[in-house]
């Protein structure tokens, strides 16, 4: 299965990413959390059903899954598949007004 990212995805694991290194001063963990997603993302590509479907009552995105980064569970992927790709839409920590940025997909 082909996976594909918005540039919102990569904007958001870019941030992320920045976030520990520069606000948190933590270059481990910043790394850590890179090898994480591409994991987590190899992971789903095995098994893309696995993650449940985002309840929501906006029709843009009922078919949005999610599921948690490995290690990083309070930051989730959020996912659209298709017949022969996975399309990664967002990836955001739990502390963020999640409903509100998935709603302006």
């Amino acid at each position: 299965m082909k996976v594909l990212y918005r540039q919102t995805a990569g904007d958001d694991i870019v941030r992320q990413f920045r976030y520990y290194l520069v606000t948190a001063e933590a270059p481990e963990i910043a790394l850590r959390f890179r090898e994480a997603v591409r994991r987590t993302i190899q992971s789903l590509r095995q098994n893309p059903h696995v993650g449940p479907r985002y309840s929501s009552s906006n029709p843009r995105i009922q078919n949005l899954r999610s599921w948690p980064v490995a290690g990083f569970e309070a930051v989730r992927i959020y996912y659209v598949l298709e017949e022969d790709a996975m399309h990664i839409i967002r990836i955001l920590h739990g502390k963020r007004d999640v409903r509100r940025i998935l709603g302006n997909e």
